[in-house]
């Protein structure tokens, strides 16, 4: 069984390793917030399963710290869209 859940979290890993092209390559910020929060999901999961396979202590604490900053993260990042949309309407042409 811990082979399994070892063996889904590789799986994990390589599928969270496809997203990260997404987050040099994407073709807006948007799409890299949403790979951000891909990898942060996986290996979120992917930590989850290894404490459970291999019962090291404080692993899970480890995932729970990486969600906490997946969530600051994206409000940081919509802070940020939103400070530079009140610049740009502010800073519009005016007759």
């Amino acid at each position: 069984m811990d082979e399994f859940l070892l063996s889904a979290a590789g799986v994990i890993i390589a599928t969270v390793a496809v997203g990260l092209v997404r987050i040099l390559r994407g073709p807006d910020d948007v799409d890299r917030l949403m790979a951000v929060q891909l990898l942060g999901t996986g290996g979120i999961a992917a930590l989850l399963l290894t404490a459970y396979a291999t019962r090291v202590p404080g692993v899970d604490d480890v995932a729970l710290g990486l969600a906490l900053l997946a969530a600051f993260a994206t409000m940081a990042f919509l802070n940020h869209l939103d400070a530079g949309q009140g610049d740009a309407s502010q800073g519009g042409s005016e007759p």
